[in-house]
Order: C-alpha cells, then sequence, then structure tokens
C-alpha cells in the first residue's frame, strides 16, 4: 500500500501588495503541487501566478471549502489515500485559522497523513502582537452576532471577561460592518478599556492603533470595507 499524500498547509498574503511576506521555500513546494483546496479560486489562481509566473493555473484541480461550499471530504481522503498530496489555500493568511481548511486537517489525521504548516502572515498574531495588550492570555472568538442587541451583550461579556481572566480578546467582522461594529464597541465598553484597531495588516495603508474608549470616541477612524481585527482589553496596560 502507498504512504498517505501530504496536506500542505500554504499561507497567502493578507494584502495583495504583500508578496514580500511569504517566506521563499514556499514557492518550490506550490510548484510540485496540483490539487489545491482553497477558499476562493478567482483568488488562488492570481496568487498562484504570483508566486511563480509558469504555473500552469489549468494544469491545476481548484477544489472550493468555504462556507456556503463544505469541502469534499470524501474526495480529500481517496486522494490522501492514492497517494497524492493536497495543497490548502485561505482567501488571505494562514489556512485552517478562521476557515474551513481544519476539515481537510481533520481527513489527514484520520488516515495519519503527514500534515505540513507552512510560516507565512497570520492577522491574529500580527494584531496581538503590535497591540501593546496581554500576548500570554488571549482568546480570538471569530465573528460577534450581526445585530446590535446580540453583540452589544456579547462586547459586554468579553469585556468582562478580559477584566476578570486579564485576558485578551479577539475578533473580526465583514469589512463592510467594521464602522457599525465600532460604534457598539465605543457604546458598550467602559471609558478606560483598551481597543485596538489593525487593519490592512502588512498593506501600504496598514493601520494600527490601541488607545482607550474614551480616546476613540474623539477621534472614530474610517475604517469601513478594510480588512480589520478589534481587540479588547479591559486590563490595565503599563
Amino acid at each position: 500500500m502507498n504512504a498517505p499524500g501530504k496536506v500542505y498547509l500554504i499561507p497567502t498574503v493578507l494584502s495583495a501588495d504583500a508578496l514580500y511576506s511569504i517566506p521563499a521555500y514556499v514557492t518550490p513546494i506550490v510548484k510540485q503541487l496540483r490539487v489545491f483546496y482553497v477558499e476562493n479560486e478567482r483568488t488562488a489562481r492570481r496568487y498562484l501566478k504570483a508566486l511563480d509566473r509558469s504555473i500552469v493555473i489549468d494544469d491545476l484541480r481548484l477544489l472550493l471549502m468555504h462556507e456556503n461550499h463544505p469541502p469534499d471530504l470524501a474526495l480529500a481522503k481517496k486522494l490522501l489515500l492514492e497517494g497524492t498530496d493536497i495543497g490548502v489555500i485561505s482567501e488571505a493568511g494562514c489556512p485552517a485559522i478562521a476557515d474551513p481548511g481544519h476539515l481537510i486537517v481533520q481527513v489527514a489525521h484520520s488516515i495519519d497523513a503527514p500534515v505540513i504548516p507552512m510560516i507565512g502572515p497570520n492577522s491574529i498574531l500580527l494584531a496581538l502582537m503590535a497591540s501593546g495588550m496581554n500576548g500570554q492570555n488571549f482568546q480570538f472568538v471569530g465573528y460577534l452576532p450581526i445585530k446590535s442587541p446580540e453583540r452589544g451583550k456579547m462586547i459586554r461579556e468579553l469585556e468582562e471577561i478580559s477584566g476578570k481572566k486579564n485576558q485578551t480578546q479577539l475578533f473580526i467582522e465583514t469589512p463592510y460592518r467594521n464602522n457599525p461594529m465600532m460604534r457598539d464597541i465605543l457604546d458598550n465598553c467602559k471609558d478606560d478599556t483598551q481597543v485596538c484597531i489593525a487593519a490592512d495588516i502588512t498593506a501600504p495603508t496598514e493601520y494600527i492603533k490601541t488607545k482607550t474608549v474614551k480616546e476613540w470616541k474623539t477621534a472614530i477612524p474610517e475604517i469601513h470595507k478594510k480588512p480589520a481585527i478589534f481587540l479588547l482589553y479591559a486590563a490595565e496596560i503599563i
């Protein structure tokens, strides 16, 4: 019986202008692969061509995995058992974090197929690094509720947890709802709670600022349609 194929977790850029953030060792691996699970086919095609123009996209098998199109796990298992290596590419950043790539990883582990995470940009860690908040105790909670009453309640709960546990809280929002998210944060948090906005990370327009709620209220930034991460910290920053 053949050894199972490998799953390569391939990082991609957070910004179209940030190919420099991808380590050089990624490209040779990508050039060896013919099957990829991708969150967005158009974005993946563009990224692969940016890595190396000699890659013939039409020779590749791009299989979708996103919220409205779960990955074909039976196919992934079949390919791996046949000895086929698989690449996993997120819409942005590192796969299997806040995207469905983890499901392919689960399949790999179920049949003892090797899983190889590759170094690359991750917006969660980059935002946390630059925030000045607690990097030893933090929680990423993904998306908050969309509607303001429920979202406001969640924000207050996260603020309370942050204060009690000395824990940084990280969350995201669909870019076109960033401004309402920021308003809900300011409406529901205490004046001395720290809030960091990390937007357009690695892009020329990168914006990362940490201020108290009281300070943010005097100058709310325009972050509409900008990829952003919000960080909240209710403990004191020295």
